[in-house]
């Protein structure tokens, strides 16, 4: 355990005291012990929120490229068809870009290649209402088998779009190691959560049982 002033002092350098502050400001008071040790545990929730991002991620893409599979066939990412259907806006995130940036990456014909090299903004973009048609009415309940009964499948579709958008948001604060503390991170979980569940109960139960952030909640300084 750290007792002494000049440790303190010493972190505070290498952390900066401007970083801290949120930290401090956020215990309403200007004890830099109780600040390094809420840093400490933004730092270890954040680190334990990566085992059910991840496994949300590998989930979710998954489950989109099992649908693209069956639409444009197992090399999907090559498909002229799928490439054309594909948003590329003058500015701003550009599906179709993104997609020939991938395949740039991985050998030509490899689908398994590229999968991992879409950013997980592409597979959340294809969860908006433009692929309602070709992809999503006829495939979304397929390939999520946990989702409501008796929702319409647009409705279904808009719910995994919006949960995906703030997940990712989380992911990206996470990825950057800015503070998560005040966020309502047990909503966060609860999120994720159900994402793997509509793809997957059973996944999203053995997920419960191996994730560590809902312990850690409990343990906030």
């Amino acid at each position: 355990m750290l007792a002494s002033a000049a440790d303190i002092q010493a972190i505070e350098r290498v952390i900066t005291r401007q970083r801290l502050s949120t930290y401090a400001g956020a215990l309403g008071m200007r004890n830099a012990r109780r600040a390094l040790d809420l840093y400490a545990w933004n730092a270890q929730v954040a680190g334990a929120f990566m085992l059910p991002q991840q496994i949300c991620e590998v989930a979710i893409r998954n489950a989109a490229g099992e649908v693209l599979e069956a639409v444009y066939g197992h090399q999907w990412p090559w498909a002229l068809g799928f490439e054309r259907s594909l948003p590329d806006p003058k500015f701003g995130f550009s599906l179709r870009k993104e997609l020939s940036s991938a395949r740039g990456k991985a050998p030509a014909g490899n689908t398994n290649k590229v999968i991992p090299e879409l950013k997980f903004a592409f597979w959340g973009k294809l969860f908006t209402q433009r692929f309602d048609s070709r992809l999503w009415l006829p495939h979304l309940r397929g390939a999520f088998h946990g989702l409501p009964a008796g929702l319409p499948v647009q409705q279904c579709r808009q719910m995994i779009y919006e949960e995906l958008d703030k997940v990712r948001g989380l992911r990206n604060r996470i990825a950057h190691h800015e503070p998560i503390f005040q966020r309502n991170l047990a909503a966060d979980y609860a999120r994720i959560a159900r994402l793997v569940g509509w793809r997957c109960p059973r996944t999203a139960a053995w997920m419960d049982e191996v994730e560590t952030v809902r312990e850690l909640l409990g343990a906030r300084p």
